[in-house]
């Protein structure tokens, strides 16, 4: 009875080892085919396999609202790169400056006072598109002794302005009437450099003679801000 006894609990915990062994056998192999999705999502192996037809590199390009971007993928891991690029007017939306190519500049006497004259130079917008003037242009004067020298501001505001194709701008060069009775001093060119720019234009001096100073003030002589001045092509 004890030998029978004994071959039972032998042969039961040869029953329970062997489950044992199957059940660890089994979680072993599960372990060791099954493949976690998420790693599969987040790494490119080899050079080619169905999991890789959703992960293959992909190269975009774009305009003015668009970027550029391209990924490669590694064994193990990826690394991504990207940039972009913008386009508009200037590359920051704003309309380009007036180009004194792009500009027909005149200059014209619209003296009406006795002892203060005026003359007006303009610049029409002729470049087929619109621009931005704004500020004061550059101004010097040339005589005829063969005397050059610049115009000063006077201490008004400049304002941006956006001329369309046939619209026109202006400014006044203010100066004191030779009422002295001598011969004063005669302009001849007016060399003008439109706001902004660098390129001047050489126009002649339509208007009158300039007193002689003798280094005191006879008179303000000094140019105002570029302005509009006319809404429409005709204008």
């Amino acid at each position: 009875m004890l030998h029978t006894r004994k071959a039972v609990a032998a042969a039961i915990g040869l029953v329970a080892a062997l489950s044992l062994t199957a059940c660890n056998g089994d979680d072993n192999a599960s372990a060791g085919t099954q493949t976690s999705p998420t790693a599969s999502a987040d790494k490119a192996g080899g050079t080619g396999g169905a999991d890789q037809a959703d992960q293959s590199a992909g190269t975009g390009t774009g305009g003015s609202d668009q970027s550029t971007g391209t990924s490669t993928g590694g064994s193990d891991q990826g690394s991504g790169t990207g940039t972009g690029t913008g386009t508009g007017d200037n590359g920051d939306g704003k309309v380009g400056i007036c180009r004194t190519d792009e500009l027909e500049v005149a200059a014209a006497d619209n003296t009406t006072d006795k002892t203060e004259g005026v003359v007006t130079v303009s610049f029409k917008n002729s470049g087929g598109s619109d621009c931005r003037i704004s500020g004061f242009a550059g101004v010097d004067l040339k005589t005829s002794l063969g005397d050059t020298f610049s115009v000063d501001r006077n201490g008004e505001q400049a304002l941006p302005q956006i001329l369309k194709e046939g619209e026109t701008a202006a400014f006044n060069i203010t100066f004191p009437v030779n009422n002295s009775g001598g011969s004063g001093v005669q302009p001849t060119d007016i060399v003008v450099t439109p706001p902004n720019e660098t390129k001047h234009v050489t126009l002649k001096w339509p208007a009158g003679t300039l007193p002689v100073t003798d280094g005191k003030d006879g008179g303000k002589l000094e140019i105002s801000p570029v302005g509009k001045v006319s809404d429409s092509p005709a204008g």
